[in-house]
């Protein structure tokens, strides 16, 4: 799910599998005037990133997710790869 544009807002990625928090989140980033990325998983997170990680300025992430990353990995693998 994209909600960014093509505006020169900063850009936020949120993560999140609980799509109530995930919508959630969006509308507060959305209002503080980020442009919204989103993403149910943290594997589904790292192809967002894959294409759009030059814009991203923040990361908005659950902890406990399923699938092979959870919060805390997505975010060291995202430390390491997109400084």
């Amino acid at each position: 799910m994209t909600h960014a544009s093509s505006n020169a807002a900063p850009c936020a990625l949120v993560v999140d599998d609980d799509g109530m928090v995930r919508m959630a989140a969006i509308d507060i980033l959305e209002e503080a005037g980020f442009a919204t990325f989103a993403a149910a998983s943290g594997d589904k997170a790292l192809l967002v990133l894959e294409e759009h990680h030059a814009c991203i300025v923040l990361l908005f992430t659950d902890v406990q997710m399923p699938g092979v990353h959870d919060g805390f990995a997505l975010a060291r693998m995202i430390a390491r790869a997109y400084p």
